[in-house]
């Protein structure tokens, strides 16, 4: 059990609750203590309950930090690929296998959601054309 890591990292919808992993007990089980709550967006952090975090501890967390905003950022574009995938394939099925029930049901929202990125697409491609022109 002691190739286990010292700390461990439980992932939320906005970062994380950091506890400390212990095996050096009686029972030898494994114990965890909650030692903070973490921001990723905004970085902030507060230490759980009456617990003041070590130099060691906050170094640990500013780099999960630095790693948690890596990985979502690269999420995010792998979502992006995605949806390119998902607009050809969704093309394929409206042309080919959609009955028009189904087209009926879907093409107002996704018109709506197409014109709606395409104008912001639009309009952020031009930003950058008058940025470097």
């Amino acid at each position: 059990m002691s190739d286990l890591p010292e700390y461990y990292f439980r992932i939320r919808e906005n970062g994380a609750a950091l506890f400390r992993v212990d095996t050096q007990n009686r029972q030898r089980r494994i114990e965890m203590t909650e030692l903070a709550a973490i921001n990723v967006k905004n970085g902030n952090v507060r230490a759980h309950g009456d617990h003041v975090l070590t130099d060691e501890e906050k170094a640990v967390i500013t780099e999960w930090i630095m790693e948690r905003r890596e990985v979502l950022a690269e999420r995010d574009l792998d979502d992006i690929h995605r949806a390119v995938d998902y607009l050809n394939l969704t093309t394929h099925w409206a042309q080919s296998r959609a009955s028009d029930e189904d087209l009926e049901d879907v093409t107002d929202r996704l018109l709506l959601a197409m014109h709606d990125l395409r104008s912001v697409l639009v309009r952020k491609k031009a930003d950058r054309l008058m940025k470097g022109g």
